[in-house]
């Protein structure tokens, strides 16, 4: 009787950590919403982003707890891409809508409600196309947390970009934060619709850390992870935007030059290859 109640405790285990992950999609949304009256706004902004990023971690030790418990099921499934919607495509648009007022509302919604749809087709696609024992090494399309991510990630180095405004440290360090202010404001809602866009992909994205778990390293791996310490060294908290659109949109970039490599070639064999007009004797 005591191992079926303690086999009964740890079934209940990954459905905990991924209502966690909703929970905190819920949480983010709050901060951004209603938080700024309670702590300010760049502390509810810095939280909402917080929230995301703590909602990924949920989201992956459920996974490998249902497995690692062989309690895996169509149920926790389902319940899991229920969460990543609370998560992952509908809280990142609330922080969007905060970091930016450039652009009219009626524009910034209508961006965010495309980033949300795009989130839950990318999230059903998932779904549909999953195939059980599959190692997922590799995503069609940008994973929802990873775009959610690379949105959260400028809402958590909002404090230190108000710091570098703050006047404590050199005039360029306060002329950079106005600059990376000014930047964020106009880039986020295109931003916002090009990860909209690579969610419904079929860009092959990887699943950096499944690989690494599993040993599977290569040159390309070393390169990122070198990028990554390099990024942390020089300019600390700032580096997580960089890092989470580095693997967001680079990818879609070297794909897109290999293509215009691709057609340059094949134009300049095409032409090579053409028969030249004979002179007049």
């Amino acid at each position: 009787m005591a191992v079926s109640i303690k086999k009964a405790g740890l079934v209940v285990v990954p459905t905990l950590l991924t209502l966690g992950n909703g929970a905190c999609g819920l949480g983010s949304i709050a901060m951004a919403t209603l938080g700024r009256d309670e702590i300010g706004e760049t502390n509810a902004i810095f939280y909402a982003g917080a929230f995301i990023f703590l909602g990924m971690v949920f989201d992956g030790l459920d996974g490998y707890v249902a497995r690692f418990l062989k309690q895996t099921s169509k149920f926790g499934a389902e319940l899991d891409s229920l969460c990543d919607v609370i998560t992952f495509t509908v809280a990142p648009v609330f922080i969007m809508l905060s970091l930016t007022d450039v652009f009219p509302l009626r524009f910034l919604w209508s961006v965010g409600v495309l980033f949300m749809l795009c989130g839950v087709l990318r999230l059903a696609r998932f779904n549909v196309e999953l195939v059980p024992d599959d190692e997922h090494d590799w995503f069609r399309g940008l994973p929802t947390p990873a775009a959610a991510g690379t949105l959260a990630s400028f809402a958590v180095t909002l404090p230190t970009v108000q710091e570098l405004l703050a006047g404590t440290t050199s005039e360029g360090s306060r002329q950079l934060g106005e600059q990376i202010i000014t930047l964020s404001e106009y880039s986020l809602p295109v931003m916002t619709f090009s990860l909209a866009a690579l969610m419904v992909s079929r860009i092959r994205y990887p699943h950096v850390l499944s690989q690494m778990i599993r040993g599977q390293w290569n040159f390309f791996h070393l390169v990122r992870l070198i990028f990554v310490v390099v990024a942390l060294i020089t300019v600390h908290e700032l580096a997580l935007p960089i890092v989470f659109c580095y693997f967001a949109f680079g990818r879609p970039i070297a794909l897109w030059f290999r293509f215009i490599g691709l057609r340059v070639r094949g134009l300049t064999l095409f032409r090579q290859s053409q028969p030249r007009p004979q002179e007049d004797s």
